[in-house]
């Protein structure tokens, strides 16, 4: 079994979704941010193995994850 098929990028977005989320439970906005970076992870992970529908869901994901940071920044007031 090859744990490096996809050159650790699976793991890596592993790692910093369960971080994001930890974060976020510790209600640090800091969590939206790695949250944005896993988006990313995820995205390479699906152009390798070919899965248009995790590139697109992970695009919609990291657009929520920055709507959050703006929205617990204080800059979007309404």
């Amino acid at each position: 079994m090859d744990y490096f098929q996809y050159y650790g990028t699976d793991w890596l977005a592993v790692a910093l979704t369960f971080w994001g989320i930890w974060e976020i439970g510790n209600k640090n906005k800091i969590g939206f941010v790695l949250m944005t970076f896993a988006n990313a992870a995820w995205v390479a992970v699906g152009y390798l193995t070919g899965s248009i529908a995790m590139i697109i869901a992970n695009i919609i994901l990291c657009g929520m994850n920055v709507r959050a940071i703006i929205k617990w920044s204080g800059a979007d007031n309404g």
